[in-house]
């Protein structure tokens, strides 16, 4: 699929994809299409272009909906999963927590996982938990049974974790906190890329991603929650046509999702992002995890065999590889690398609590998209015997 990639061209191996993936010329195509001919805005005009571009919108919602496997008024278009988990923890999270009660997290939990639930906790007095992992980096749920109490109203784990790859098994993690009543939230942001999901199946409350991970583009995510679940928060921004009537004397609301979805939206980059729901799903969630998982088999193997690296995360981790190369930082890896044509990720990758874990103080991360294959491995290979030799 490398070819439908602009990106890619000039045979960068582009290994950097769990921060975000390129895209393809579908994509790319939907979205200069959406800005130019077909341009107008959406939910207000009575002309014919905007009743066009309106049902193109929600049509994207449509698809995202059934990509997940939920309901077009579950589905709340955000400007990504950071402000999806933000919008819950500032409307369901205030409407709903007080002190005493308690969230549970997990040691592996990126940036946006974790800062907003704190913000939320210093003006609630919510107490905030932490679930240690297993020895090969997952999500100890023996662990969280163990720990939650009927003082957790939320559990808010990550369905693959972006710096080991490991995979929650999402569908116990469910089980365990709805068993003690609270609500749980799924940031899915690598999960979505590459796992089949089916949030009504699952039974999760609240699910969150971004596009741009989705092959989509940058400024857009999803938040889906259950339909009671929306229809009971408050609005969290005011303004153009998340209202139903607004006078002096007070205002009332849209329903979900519109609720939440406050002046003009990001028009164009919904209806990219239904473009690239439509090429994954073309390709195949499980054709596309196949492929990541076979490259991630093939790297971990090769480092495995190098006395000087360490790998990082379970053996079968979903897309990323992460490891450290001894007596070498990863950013001065990382720069060699990419002077060989090379992209790959080092730093604390917005999981500094997960280093501290680890023991480090960063790691060089290798990610895989659908169109990656064995060049990039073998690229990244070379890098490092490059790097061996300049710091040896």
């Amino acid at each position: 699929m490398r070819d439908d990639f602009p990106g890619l061209a000039n045979n960068w191996h582009y290994l950097d994809t769990a921060a975000t993936a390129q895209k393809p010329q579908a994509v790319i195509d939907a979205m200069v299409q959406a800005m130019g001919r077909d341009y107008a805005t959406v939910h207000r005009g009575v002309y014919a272009r905007s009743a066009e571009m309106t049902q193109a919108y929600e049509t994207a919602r449509r698809k995202v909906a059934e990509f997940i496997g939920g309901r077009e008024d579950e589905v709340v278009f955000t400007r990504g999963a950071t402000e999806a988990i933000n919008l819950v923890a500032q409307t369901w999270g205030l409407a709903n927590l007080k002190a005493g009660d308690r969230i549970l997290l997990s040691t592996l939990e990126h940036h946006s996982n974790i800062v907003p639930w704190q913000m939320l906790a210093a003006r609630t007095g919510v107490e905030i938990d932490v679930c240690p992992l297993t020895a090969d980096g997952r999500i100890d749920l023996d662990a969280a049974e163990a720990m939650l109490a009927p003082a957790h109203k939320l559990v808010a784990l990550a369905h693959v974790s972006n710096v080991l790859g490991s995979v929650l098994d999402a569908p116990r993690a469910v089980r365990l906190a709805h068993a003690v009543g609270a609500k749980i939230l799924l940031d899915g942001c690598q999960a979505v890329p590459r796992l089949a999901l089916d949030v009504a199946a699952l039974d999760c409350d609240f699910y969150a991603f971004s596009a741009h991970k989705l092959y989509g583009p940058t400024g857009i995510g999803v938040l889906w929650a259950r339909a009671d679940i929306l229809a009971a928060m408050p609005p969290w921004q005011g303004g153009g046509a998340m209202i139903d009537r607004v006078s002096f004397a007070g205002t009332t609301f849209a329903p979900p999702p519109q609720r939440f979805e406050a002046g003009t939206p990001a028009i164009v980059e919904a209806i990219a992002l239904g473009a690239a729901v439509d090429y994954v799903s073309a390709i195949g969630l499980t054709a596309i995890h196949a492929h990541e998982t076979a490259l991630v088999t093939a790297l971990r193997d090769e480092l495995r065999r190098m006395n000087d690296v360490t790998l990082f995360g379970p053996e079968d981790s979903a897309g990323i590889v992460s490891f450290a190369l001894e007596g070498v930082h990863p950013h001065d890896l990382g720069t060699i690398l990419d002077e060989e044509g090379v992209a790959i990720r080092a730093g604390h990758h917005c999981a500094q609590p997960l280093m501290e874990h680890l023991g480090v103080p960063a790691t060089a991360r290798a990610s895989f998209g659908l169109y990656s294959d064995d060049s990039d491995i073998a690229a990244l290979l070379r890098g490092i015997e490059r790097t061996r030799r300049i710091f040896g």
